[in-house]
């Protein structure tokens, strides 16, 4: 493939900038800078509203940082590549993930592990894990980065440890549900939960981690674990569900639900499995799944790059699932 006329240079291109904490994103040119070492530029086909993304555009405080470009569940095309990346070429297809996966650590070898012991899981709000800033405004200020994607912009530079290459013949669509919100379900039912043919489950809570779960319980009979939003009313509904019948009093004791709830949750999905474990689910083991998980299903509405303000409302509402922003329309 012919090398990208960008290579090694900056590149300018508009992003939705989200400026302060609930407002709306404003479209703006930014200034995109080169990758370097380890680093990969991706030009974003695709990329969908994640609840994670509403959550910390609304924090008026730390973690909430402003200007910062959102968006993590995404599809691209590799633009250009920086120095020692092996693992990806120009014009690649490629999903980013948002827990790196260096494939060299102990903890990245290993399946009881998410957490990559030699690149950090949190760094400045503003940079990608070798602290260098990649987002400029017009106005020469930085703009902040977010989980060291920043999908919310036509390019945007990604450490090749937060990527996975996808077999081009996938749908970016439904690549791009992969990269977050599905995987983190099915990977809950199948990684976590580790649960058997005829167990018995309860799923709460609707969206696409709950609807991931239910399916991918499909996948190894059940699940246990779901996604849920750590907030005070969650817990309050939860009681009046009834979640304590689920719990088991000899392991929990008279902990209060919402301690319950989040030790639950904090163990999550695996995300190594998003970083190692979706290259697989999406090429050799794809057309299986595909049966199973229904794609089609998660993807409630979709509107173009400019009307991306749109995707936020319709999710606050709850009116959809994952509404997909293409980047070209």
């Amino acid at each position: 493939m012919e090398k990208s006329p960008h290579t090694g240079k900056s590149i300018r291109c508009k992003a939705a900038v989200s400026r302060n904490a609930g407002e709306p994103l404003q479209i703006e040119e930014i200034e995109v800078a080169p990758p370097k070492n380890w680093q990969v530029r991706i030009k974003i086909i695709c990329t969908s509203l994640c609840h994670s993304d509403i959550t910390f555009w609304k924090l008026k405080d730390a973690p909430g940082f402003f200007p910062r470009i959102f968006g993590h569940e995404a599809a691209g095309v590799v633009e250009s590549v920086g120095e020692k990346v092996v693992e990806v070429s120009e014009g690649d297809v490629v999903i980013p993930v948002f827990m790196a996966n260096c494939r060299e650590c102990i903890d990245c070898k290993s399946e009881k592990s998410n957490f990559c012991s030699n690149i950090p899981r949190e760094g400045p709000p503003e940079t990608l894990s070798d602290g260098r800033s990649i987002f400029i405004d017009s106005k020469g200020e930085i703009i902040n980065n977010w989980l060291y994607i920043s999908s919310f912009s036509e390019y945007t530079v990604v450490d090749v440890a937060h990527l996975v290459k996808i077999d081009a013949e996938i749908a970016p669509e439904k690549a791009c549900l992969l990269s977050c919100g599905v995987s983190t379900g099915v990977g809950a039912a199948w990684k976590v939960a580790r649960v058997e043919v005829g167990s018995t489950v309860a799923i709460f809570g609707l969206g696409a981690v709950g609807l991931a779960v239910a399916q991918g319980a499909k996948l190894c009979g059940a699940s246990k674990i779901i996604g849920v939003d750590l907030n005070p009313e969650k817990f309050e509904i939860g009681k009046k569900l009834g979640v304590t019948d689920f719990i088991n009093p000899a392991e929990y004791g008279d902990k209060p639900i919402s301690k319950v709830i989040k030790e639950m949750t904090d163990g999550g999905a695996d995300y190594c499995f998003e970083c190692v474990g979706l290259a697989s689910l999406i090429s050799d083991a794809f057309a299986s799944c595909r049966k199973e998980l229904h794609l089609d299903e998660f993807i409630t509405h979709e509107v173009g790059f400019k009307d991306i303000n749109k995707a936020f409302d319709l999710l606050i509402q709850g009116k959809s699932i994952r509404c997909m922003i293409w980047m070209d329309i």
